[in-house]
């Protein structure tokens, strides 16, 4: 077993590996999320019921209130953003998982002497590119998506 094998194969498990921990790290942070969009929106609803009842209260303790809901409403809208972000970086996981399983399947057919290579060979290579090419296709997309993205919020 050669060592450039050997290589490239502790390389990608190594590559698998930073990617599973990416992943395990964006779910853990997606939970959080979700645990703080109910806590913002339980704080929310008690603000709203507390300016919807309280119409005797002072006016500066009701722009406080409603100061306090707008600073919610643009907690909530970070967080949004923020999901956002971390779906796009799990469609990119994904995207990058399948570049590298086609990767490794096209390294397999092209190591194959072409002329121990039968016409199924040549087509599922071919298969295999053509794959190849789209998945990293959509992986330029969600970048100029992501950058579009960065752009605009500038």
């Amino acid at each position: 077993y050669p060592t450039w094998k050997r290589t490239l194969s502790r390389r990608a498990r190594e590559s698998q590996m930073k990617r599973f921990c990416k992943a395990q790290a964006i779910q853990r942070r997606l939970e959080e999320i979700e645990v703080t969009f109910r806590e913002l929106e339980q704080q929310g609803t008690k603000l709203e019921k507390l300016l919807r009842e309280e119409n005797e209260s002072p006016a500066d303790q009701q722009t406080q209130w409603t100061n306090q809901l707008l600073y919610l409403v643009q907690k909530k809208n970070n967080l949004m953003t923020e999901e956002s972000d971390l779906m796009i970086a799990v469609q990119e996981l994904k995207l990058e998982e399948q570049q590298c399983q086609l990767d490794e399947k096209l390294r397999s057919y092209m190591n194959k002497d072409d002329a121990l290579k039968t016409p199924e060979d040549e087509k599922a290579e071919q298969e295999i590119l053509k794959q190849l090419v789209e998945v990293v296709n959509k992986r330029n997309i969600l970048i100029q998506l992501q950058e579009e993205k960065r752009l605009s919020e500038l």
